[in-house]
């Protein structure tokens, strides 16, 4: 039988960071709802990190949940449950957790999916609840190094919607609707967590 799991090589490499970060926000029990969980790489990684927590994957794409799914068999968890087939721009409501993640979508994606996110999460997390989101931003409208311009230019030659978004335009965009900044961090490879608080 066919191993159907991906392997993404910046998954491989940003996951042991972004942990560092989540260790001081995630809740000590719970649920953590993944938004575009690709590979799978990330949510079983923290998954294995925080036992206590129950980490719902989700992406819109067969072939990711797929993924996904030989990962977490891969890895014998039981704290991890089968991906949902959520695209986070159509009609459907987000499920409720206590925590959300979602990284590296916000670049790769219409800016619509970002508003559609931020909205979402704001219904779905109860109060104090936190959506982490990692990548790559301009800071007040400028790129924060060479790599990020060059990288934005490649994404929008893939598809005009998709670029490094303004990070002050997506914190005023969840300030819209009750997401509140509460920190910035400073990661690898000029990429960014941003942690927002309901």
């Amino acid at each position: 039988m066919p191993d159907a799991r991906l392997t993404s090589p910046s998954a491989e490499r940003n996951r042991g960071p972004i942990l560092e970060v989540l260790r001081q926000h995630l809740p000590s029990k719970g649920s953590v709802l993944e938004i575009a969980s690709g590979s799978g790489q990330h949510v079983v990684h923290f998954a294995q990190a925080f036992p206590e927590l129950t980490f719902q994957p989700s992406d819109p794409d067969p072939t990711a949940r797929a993924s996904i799914n030989a990962w977490i068999a891969h890895e014998g968890l039981s704290n991890v449950k089968p991906p949902l087939a959520l695209d986070v721009v159509a009609d459907e409501a987000l499920p409720e957790a206590d925590a959300i993640i979602c990284i590296n979508m916000i670049h790769i994606s219409p800016w619509q999916a970002t508003l559609s996110l931020m909205r979402k999460a704001a219904k779905a997390l109860p109060a104090n609840g936190l959506l982490f989101l990692y990548g790559p931003y301009k800071r007040n409208g400028a790129h924060t190094a060479p790599s990020n311009a060059a990288f934005d230019t490649r994404l929008k030659g893939e598809d005009p919607a998709w670029g490094v978004r303004d990070l002050e335009a997506v914190i005023e965009e969840a300030a819209k609707v009750g997401l509140r900044l509460a920190v910035t961090t400073e990661m690898p490879a000029n990429n960014l967590s941003v942690v927002f608080r309901r």
